[in-house]
């Protein structure tokens, strides 16, 4: 509790959690929602943002306000599955790359230099042109998985290839401690703050994918996600037409979730890097 009252003295933290309620708050909405998101002319058209539609309503007959919680919640769910898979890999490939070293670290750096130099969005595009009408929200998450760890997966192996020199470790293997045991207790704390601030940055990524996948039409655009709201309005050329308002809705909402999660990000890092940690101290006690 002390930890996330010192957060909240950080003015981008309290920011991005103020925003980040809001967006899950909206996401929770969605489940009581009085619309099926999948039904057109359930509403009046294209009737600009009043009570009770207070975000307006398309060109399809949806409410966009009820639309908008069920594509903040599907694109979160895409973005959760992508980055939580992904730190997995990106942990296990890290540790083991980084402890074990020679032979082992070769040969998982070859692989993992393999996915960091490949272009990621010709194949992600060449994989959503061929499954685009089988591509649910679960099996895009985890397509994105497979292709956001390689660099993160660097980032915690250099560390562990650190930690791995330090006296600690030598006392730790001496007295007789397991492996397992070292690198979860002793280990661990010190990549926190890594997995942290990448699992973040990864959500930025699988959102700023599944936009880009959408709005070129390459992603199952029956299911409302931040992505395929732009892409509808682009395909009915929402902002010539003057509704305005089916556009700037969703882009609005991408941005501020993209600036949420990238303050949320860099504050989080900042306060658990032990480096600043010290530093926060060395203050307080002056």
């Amino acid at each position: 509790m002390e930890g996330f009252k010192e957060l909240m003295k950080d003015g981008r933290f309290r920011f991005a959690f103020i925003v980040i309620c809001i967006l899950a708050f909206m996401s929770i909405l969605s489940f009581f929602s009085p619309y099926d998101p999948l039904r057109w002319n359930v509403v009046p058209r294209d009737k600009p943002p009043s009570w009770p539609h207070i975000f307006g309503t398309t060109s399809q007959g949806q409410d966009l306000f009820w639309q908008s919680t069920f594509a903040i919640r599907n694109s979160l769910t895409i973005a959760l599955i992508a980055s939580g898979i992904s730190r997995m890999i990106a942990i296990i490939m890290g540790l083991v790359s980084g402890y074990k070293g020679g032979k082992t670290d070769k040969v998982l750096m070859s692989i993992n230099d393999s996915f960091v130099v490949i272009p990621l969005l010709p194949i992600l595009i060449l994989i959503a042109s061929v499954i685009r009408e089988n591509l649910t929200m679960v099996l895009l998450g985890l397509i994105l998985s497979l292709f956001g760890w390689a660099w993160d997966a660097r980032v915690i192996r250099s560390q562990i290839l650190s930690l791995r020199e330090r006296e600690f470790t030598y006392t730790s293997i001496l007295s007789g401690t397991r492996t397992f045991n070292l690198v979860i207790k002793e280990y661990f704390p010190f990549i926190i703050p890594v997995i942290f601030s990448t699992l973040i940055n990864n959500m930025i990524w699988a959102v700023g994918m599944e936009v880009t996948l959408s709005v070129l039409g390459l992603s199952n655009t029956e299911i409302p996600t931040i992505g395929t709201m732009i892409h509808w309005a682009v395909n009915y050329q929402a902002m010539l037409l003057g509704y305005w308002w089916w556009i700037l809705t969703p882009v609005i909402i991408s941005i501020f979730l993209f600036v949420a999660l990238y303050l949320l990000s860099t504050s989080l890092s900042e306060y658990l890097d032990p480096r600043t940690r010290i530093q926060r101290i060395g203050k307080a006690k002056e």
